[in-house]
């Protein structure tokens, strides 16, 4: 696992130690952000269940003015501050120790992107996206919810304040884009 562009292009990122995390592989991670192009650039990111931190830096190492990652596990934080100082990216980040439901209760702080990639097979992308869903302020309003599972777990969701706009298939990964709904004039 590298970052892929960027001011820390082709840095090696330390995975998790065990099997508690399933990090975002080069080629799904190249196409979320191909898909997001120059919107990068001076946006701020929030990645909840971050395992390695791989999304945010690879956001950060593109242009993102800042970037938050929420992990509960102290193998992960670790991780994440190893990788973010091997990036030399640390500067522009905050890294927090909490439960992502726990951290989602507290005062919104206004994103341009959340990406949303829990552990498997335990519904909590859907538990995720409907706390945000109760809690809108925690996107911006041009903001994107991208939420990263496998196939099998996707499930229509009926919600408020965000719709699927989009989603997109690598192999045993499903990416998910979620926007406010367009309000019609």
């Amino acid at each position: 696992m590298r970052v892929t562009t960027g001011s820390a292009r082709g840095r090696v990122l330390k995975s998790v130690p065990g099997d508690t995390t399933r990090p975002i592989t080069d080629i799904v991670k190249q196409a979320v952000f191909n898909i997001l192009q120059d919107d990068v650039q001076g946006s701020s990111w929030l990645d909840l269940f971050a395992g390695t931190g791989a999304v945010g830096i690879e956001a950060l190492s593109r242009g993102a003015a800042d970037a938050t990652f929420i992990d509960n596990a102290p193998e992960a934080i670790d991780t994440i501050k190893d990788n973010l100082t091997s990036t030399r990216l640390i500067e522009r980040s905050r890294v927090v120790r909490q439960d992502a439901f726990r951290f989602l209760r507290g005062a919104p702080r206004e994103f341009d992107f959340i990406y949303v990639a829990p552990p498997q097979y335990a519904g909590l992308w859907a538990k995720a996206l409907q706390a945000l869903d109760a809690a809108p302020g925690w996107l911006g309003e041009d903001g994107e919810i991208i939420v990263q599972i496998d196939p099998s777990e996707f499930q229509a969701l009926t919600l408020k304040n965000f719709e699927l706009i989009e989603e997109r298939k690598y192999g045993k990964t499903l990416v998910c884009f979620y926007q406010r709904p367009e309000i019609e004039v």
